[in-house]
């Protein structure tokens, strides 16, 4: 840090397995990577390149070796998988994710349904070629998806493989955690703590209202993603005290 300041909350450093902060690229040019990366790279544990934007990205190598040549994995979003899934393709899935280096893949089946012992079946499958992130719930806000189930769906995924099973938030943050307002189901969360790690979670949380709960709720090493690359600093200086919202929360009463 910059200067020294007493009763700081102690934030775990890259490389972190929790703590993380996942940002969301929907379509950064190659110098705004650069630029981005300049002033936020300590606080950079993985960017996913937001739902199906990969394909249509121009000099998409260029990119990802951008951010690659800072030790930042990256990973294609959710959509994408699903798109090559759909598509029976999921070869080809594994074909490009090693011609691009991607060392971290997503699994999720927010916008197809999928068996779940298949969805299981493919987590396991790409465990042999690097890091998974499972994504549990819908993009479907009339989806609901009771708490025993996501505890159970959350339990096998993380058996099968999975590095951290992401709670579906989508990139607005108004479904799966979350009500259409962006309220947290503060009841479904807490539940979820009862049986799953909390360092196991990542939490799609976008917005600054949801970013704070999960900070008041789990503490400044809290895996929150979907942070927009204009937010990290501010978000990394809530994570520690230094935004109004969290001010008090570190300081001897």
């Amino acid at each position: 840090m910059n200067f020294n300041l007493s009763q700081m909350p102690q934030r775990n450093v890259r490389p972190r397995t929790d703590g993380i902060t996942m940002i969301m690229d929907k379509g950064l040019s190659i110098a705004e990577v650069h630029n981005f990366i300049s002033v936020a790279e300590p606080h950079i544990d993985i960017v996913k390149l937001g739902f199906g934007t990969s394909y249509v990205t121009p000099n998409l190598r260029a990119k990802i070796e951008a951010y690659q040549s800072y030790g930042i994995p990256v990973y294609f979003g959710g959509t994408l998988f699903e798109a090559f899934l759909i598509r029976n393709q999921f070869e080809d899935y594994i074909a490009m994710c090693k011609d691009y280096q991607i060392t971290h893949m997503e699994v999720s089946d927010g916008s197809i349904i999928i068996p779940h012992t298949e969805k299981c079946g493919y987590i396991e499958k790409l465990t042999k070629y690097g890091t998974v992130l499972s994504e549990v719930g819908s993009k479907d806000a009339a989806h609901i998806i009771p708490p025993y189930k996501w505890i159970e769906l959350m339990k096998a995924e993380l058996e099968a493989g999975s590095t951290y099973v992401i709670a579906e938030a989508r990139e607005a943050g108004n479904v799966g955690i979350y009500r259409g307002s962006g309220e947290v189901r503060e009841g479904l969360v807490q539940e979820i703590l009862t049986q799953i790690p909390g360092e196991k979670i990542l939490w799609e949380a976008p917005q600054k209202a949801q970013q704070l709960y999960f900070l008041e709720l789990l503490g400044c090493n809290v895996n929150l993603g979907n942070i927009a690359p204009s937010e990290i600093l501010s978000l990394e200086a809530m994570r520690i005290g230094l935004r109004g919202d969290t001010f008090d929360l570190y300081l001897n009463k």
